[in-house]
Order: structure tokens, then sequence, then C-alpha cells
């Protein structure tokens, strides 16, 4: 029985640090680095009780989070805080601070909160790279699920440039795949790479079950390293643009056309100081189509979204050559992009 007694002892022996593996090592690192920049969201709706004249705070649901800066910033998802009243933010050491909403994305699934805690409580993320990602690469994500504690899955970039639909019914577009586990409770939680850099933001799972099936979506950090500094300075994405309406791309389809057919063109701003054309009637009261918009820049338009994509992420002041179609001829023009609402193209 001695071999069988010495088999015992050494499965119930610990594991010792000199017994795993490297990359095991840097997995745990990471963990241990990061763990304290993630934080567990919690939110609330405020529901009125008619016969007693009471408030009460209805858990809306949970999701977690990442320390931005030094300031106080979180990041998380948009669908995380949506229609709550009541915003909490739980630190690693599990001290709870209410939390207000500085600014908000639909269209990119982000939002950023301010907490008020101590400047020594709150260690911020490392910011990687999305725009290299190479299908294969380690990915970690960390988050708290299930309201417990802090959780760490592995798995690797399963595939870049997927597109995924916002509350805002906008599409995301260079969605990055991934096989490490995400649940609910992660939305809004980082996803690293093999240094500890974070790649991204995780936002969804594609499962008809709703629960984890083997993929995970994250927003690239690329994105979000432009839309949060805009959500912190003014609470919104601030867009560029021509300063268009469109026609609705279900009509624009039933016409047959490929391209963004513009309904109007705002006086003052850029499409109208570049000669664009909006839809119109004649003399006799028929619809005359406006310009059809074909190219931005170089790259194809083929409806509302790509005009859209097309002009996301550029300044205020930059030069673009439009390529268009009038009365079945094809012309150029070039407008200078000009400050505009977040949803007006």
């Amino acid at each position: 029985m001695g071999w069988m007694t010495g088999i015992l002892l050494a499965a119930t022996q610990p594991v010792r640090a000199a017994d795993l593996l490297p990359s095991e090592k840097a997995t745990i690192s990471i963990f241990e680095r990061n763990a304290p920049s993630v934080v567990f969201i919690k939110n609330a709706s405020l529901q009125w009780d008619w016969f007693t004249d009471n408030t009460y705070a209805i858990p809306q649901g949970a999701g977690s989070g990442f320390i931005w800066d030094d300031q106080g910033h979180i990041v998380t998802n948009f669908h995380v805080v949506f229609q709550a009243d009541r915003i909490e933010v739980i630190l690693e050491n599990q001290k709870s601070y209410p939390a207000r909403v500085v600014g908000v994305s639909p269209n990119h699934d982000l939002a950023v909160l301010k907490i008020d805690a101590p400047e020594e409580k709150l260690q911020p993320v490392t910011l990687g790279e999305s725009l290299d990602l190479q299908v294969g690469q380690q990915t970690i994500a960390i988050g708290n699920p299930f309201g417990l504690d802090y959780s760490l899955t592995t798995g690797v970039v399963s595939s870049v440039g997927r597109t995924i639909r916002s509350l805002g019914g906008r599409k995301i577009h260079n969605v990055i795949q991934t096989d490490a586990a995400i649940n609910p409770g992660n939305s809004g939680g980082p996803l690293f790479d093999s240094s500890g850099k974070v790649i991204g933001v995780s936002t969804a799972i594609f499962s008809p079950s709703g629960t984890y099936a083997g993929v995970g979506l994250a927003i690239p950090i690329n994105i979000v390293k432009r839309v949060v500094p805009e959500l912190i300075q003014h609470g919104r994405v601030k867009r560029v643009g021509l300063g268009i309406t469109m026609v609705p791309d279900p009509i624009r389809r039933r016409l047959g056309i490929k391209g963004a057919v513009i309904l109007e063109v705002q006086r003052g701003t850029a499409s109208d100081m570049a000669g664009l054309q909006g839809t119109r009637r004649n003399a006799f009261g028929d619809i005359i189509l406006g310009d059809v918009i074909v190219a931005i820049a170089g790259k194809k338009v083929a409806n509302n979204e790509d005009l859209i994509d097309t002009l996301d992420g550029r300044k205020a002041g930059e030069e673009v050559e439009i390529e268009f179609i009038r009365n079945d001829k094809r012309f150029g023009t070039t407008a200078k992009l000009m400050q505009l609402d977040e949803f007006m193209p």
C-alpha cells in the first residue's frame, strides 16, 4: 500500500510555482497585474409604487468594466448601463462607489462612467493595438460574470473583421471574435493580449440560448481609443460629415439603385458648398431623385451604411473626394467635412 499512499500524497500536494509551465506563469502574471483594473458594475431602475408613494430600486442587471485613468473614469458597454437610474461600481477591495454617466455612444456600444475614488485605488489598464491582430494569437478575458468574484478565461483570436449591430442600430465593424468564454456578466470587461494589454472590450456572445457557446465578440480597442476621449470631453461622439439626409435604404433598394441617394442637402454645409443636390420635384410635380453618392475618398459606397462608415473617424476640415451620379452621368467634387450632430451623415 506504500505506493498508493505515495500517489495520494503527491495528488494532494499544492502545485509549486516552479512546477508551472512558462505559459501558465505568464497568464497568472497578467491576471495578478490587471485584476485590480477590472470593476464590477451594478445598475438599477427606479420604480414608483402608486399605493405607498414609495420609490424602489429594481435591479436591472450587471456587467464589468475597467479603469481608464486615475481620474476615476470607467469604461464599459452602453448596454450595461442602458435605462439605469442608479449605477454602482465595485472595485477590487469590494468597496462600492456610486457612479454617474459621463457619456455614451450607443452606436459603438460604449459608455464612460465616473466615480469619486482615491487615486491610489485606481489602477488604469494598459492599452494595446487592434489593427494588426492575427487569428490564432492568445486572448485573455477578465470580468465578473456572476457578481461573485473575478474570473479569467483564455482563448485565441478566432476571427477579425466581424460586424455586429449596436443598440443604436448602427453596425460596428472590425469586431474581434474570440473563443475565450464570455458570459453576460463579462460585458464591458477588457480583453487582453498575451502581453497584458487591452485589445478590446467584451461586448456580446453569439448564442441562441444567451449563454456562452464558443463565440465571443469584442469591440476593438482602436475604436475605444478614439471614442472614449470624446465621451469624456463632450459626453457624446462629435461626428463630422457632409450635412445631408438620405433616402432610406429600403426605398433605394426598391428603386434598384446602388449608392447613397441624397434626400436633402442642408444649407451652408459641406454638401451644399460642394454643389451636391437633393431630391426635389419638377414643375410637373414629378420626383427627381437627388445625387447618388457612389464613392468617397476612393472607397465604394453601395448604401447609406457604407457612406456613414466611410466618414466615421474623419476630422472636421478634412477634404474628401466624392464621386456621384446625376442624370445617369458620373461626376466628381471635393467636400470639406464639417462638425455635425452625431446622427447626421
